[in-house]
């Protein structure tokens, strides 16, 4: 009955929950996962001349908010087990000629959590202490999940992550949220939320965005939650049962044993992609490809100077990877009827 539309009572609700959830201070809700990665370049105040390093193997968000600010992007090749950020290319891209005569300042690093399994945060983490930069976790599809006994969210200086409706805890729309334990960070993200607003909303202290988390997205999120360890749950099991199906014909996901995936995606491998994808559609089994081009090749980064070639790993799977149907409510007969088609 409270009429708050846009910032209502049930967005701090949310954000209270969340933080407990994720195990950090502050949690600052917003309208995107993109508006989430970007409040988070603008609270360290990334400029032109700045150089952030990240995946190429992702969604266009993680360097598209790079370079909205005018920063560079600046991709490392990927783990081939994990799909991942690798962090041994990561000290070598650190150390190459290539970026030390770029004239850019290197500033932070945005590992990406990809298809809900986090990144190999503890090397990265000394990596960037070494350098002096400060880790953006992209959690974007890792909601939920678990490093070495920490939630994602909690695994950078400053996290990420996405409420779109596809996503393991989605809302019925956009929306996303920034995690940190820096008080100081927290009060300049929730400035930067909303226009940069000061003491009221026509006192603005610094450049903002309109990032505002609506009231009714906080509500379906609240809702969610009361499931949600459930359904992580669920998704584990879905996972398991398609890797005991699957591995004699696709290869199928690996998850290191000190961490935990969330299963935003079922990616498997194969070099008769197109031919299984083909098979599945017949049967009315839909598919999808996450991705089919990585970031340094697409028409929008050529600027960048990258060539194919450059990131091989990242290459490979983008030729190799499609996703199956994963959610926490696939029953083993659903199961069994996509391993028999992808049988053949």
């Amino acid at each position: 009955d409270h009429g708050k539309y846009i910032m209502g009572p049930e967005v701090q609700e949310v954000e209270q929950k969340l933080a407990a959830y994720v195990g950090v201070k502050h949690c600052i809700t917003c309208a995107s996962g993109t508006d989430a990665l970007l409040m988070a370049l603008m609270v360290y105040e990334v400029k032109p001349g700045d150089a952030i390093l990240t995946t190429p193997f992702t969604f266009v968000s993680t360097a598209e908010v790079i370079a909205l600010l005018g920063a560079t992007p600046v991709f490392v090749d990927i783990d081939p087990v994990t799909f991942n950020l690798d962090p041994v290319k990561l000290k070598a891209v650190l150390e190459s000629d290539r970026l030390k005569n770029s004239g850019l300042t290197v500033r932070g690093i945005i590992p990406v959590d990809l298809f809900g399994q986090p990144a190999d945060y503890d090397e990265i983490q000394a990596i960037a202490r070494e350098h002096n930069l400060f880790v953006l976790e992209d959690a974007a599809q890792s909601f939920g999940a678990e490093y070495r006994g920490k939630k994602c969210g909690a695994l950078g200086d400053i996290a990420a992550t996405s409420f779109f409706p596809a996503k393991p805890l989605g809302c019925y729309g956009d929306g996303g949220a920034v995690f940190t334990n820096d008080d100081d960070l927290a009060e300049k993200l929730r400035s930067i939320r909303i226009h940069g607003k000061g003491k009221d909303k026509y006192d603005n202290v610094r450049l903002g965005i309109n990032g505002r988390f609506d009231t009714l997205q906080a509500a379906v999120i609240l809702a969610k939650l009361e499931i949600f360890d459930e359904e992580v749950q669920l998704r584990q099991e879905v996972a398991r049962r398609y890797g005991d199906l699957l591995k004699p014909y696709v290869e199928t996901p690996v998850v290191k044993p000190d961490r935990t995936s969330v299963w935003a995606q079922y990616s498997v491998l194969s070099d008769q992609r197109e031919k299984l994808m083909a098979q599945l559609k017949e049967n009315g089994i839909p598919t999808a490809i996450y991705y089919p081009r990585p970031l340094h090749l697409q028409t929008a980064y050529q600027y960048l100077g990258y060539q194919s070639g450059d990131f091989p790993v990242a290459e490979n799977v983008a030729q190799r990877i499609f996703s199956l149907p994963m959610h926490p409510y696939l029953t083993p007969e659903e199961q069994e009827y996509v391993k028999e088609k992808v049988k053949g």
